[in-house]
């Protein structure tokens, strides 16, 4: 039997509201002071901070070191980043003013799906849209809980099915890639392996995915931190601050970079 505890982990540049808050992921709610619960790859989790101490409520030792460490990209040096990212005075002001704000390495297929969902949406419509999809097809995991449903179990329900989660149009597109993915017409190992531009030409087979989407699904999904997702925010920022471009301390980490002049610039 898999015994669920507590761990309790020491780390720098974590802040648990900025990171689960900033518009990356959408199935995390806060639940007290520094306290929040969300699913992720079909497991529950409640997380609790107090300071530089992050405590893992609900959780295996297995369950921490094979999906919550890679999701909270717990073995990336992002003070190291962060260090480097000042050499940019925007970026300095950002990174200082929003620090702790790491890139969730979520399931490809849920961020993939969640971001189709976002496409001409506000955050509270997308959480509750996914909150409906989850609880209409999703595994019950007990309590208020819900997996996030399979693509096998979404293309099966088919647009009609659909209509609970009240998605407008966007559920012709939730379908496709619901049965693309199911039929493996989109190679998911291609993608982890490809440079970025392979791997969003292989998302953009999807209707409705374009290239926003395409480079959210990298960042967000595959764990792809050089991705760089555009949206009105960060067109904004980029005429503003970068109308030539990043400056070079982004390279490698644009999406890092991407995350906190976002969240920076949408909070001043």
């Amino acid at each position: 039997m898999t015994v669920k505890n507590t761990v309790k982990i020491e780390c720098g540049c974590f802040d648990l509201a900025r990171t689960l808050d900033c518009g990356q992921a959408f199935r995390w709610a806060q639940t007290g002071e520094n306290e929040w619960h969300g699913v992720a790859f079909s497991r529950a989790l409640t997380l609790r901070q107090n300071g530089n101490e992050i405590e893992f409520i609900g959780t295996s030792d297995e369950d921490f070191e094979s999906i919550w460490k890679p999701y909270f990209d717990l073995d990336r040096d992002y003070s190291a980043v962060c260090d480097r990212l000042k050499a940019d005075s925007h970026l300095e002001k950002a990174v200082t003013e929003c620090s702790g704000i790491r890139i969730l390495k979520q399931e490809p297929w849920e961020a993939i799906c969640s971001f189709i969902i976002s496409a001409n949406n506000n955050i509270p419509r997308i959480k509750g849209i996914i909150d409906r999809l989850c609880r209409l097809l999703g595994e019950h995991l007990g309590g208020d809980d819900y997996a996030f449903p399979t693509p096998e179990r979404v293309a099966a329900a088919g647009i009609d099915g659909l209509a609970p989660i009240r998605a407008g149009f966007r559920a012709k597109y939730i379908i496709d890639a619901a049965e693309k993915i199911s039929k493996g017409e989109i190679d998911f190992e291609k993608i982890y392996s490809s440079p970025l531009d392979e791997g969003g030409d292989e998302l953009i087979k999807i209707k409705g995915v374009g290239e926003k989407v395409a480079q959210c699904a990298l960042l967000y999904g595959f764990g792809k931190v050089d991705a760089f997702p555009v949206d009105v925010w960060v067109k904004r920022i980029m005429a503003e601050m970068y109308p030539d471009g990043l400056p070079e301390c982004t390279n490698g980490v644009r999406g890092i970079a991407q995350q906190y002049l976002f969240h920076w610039r949408r909070n001043q």
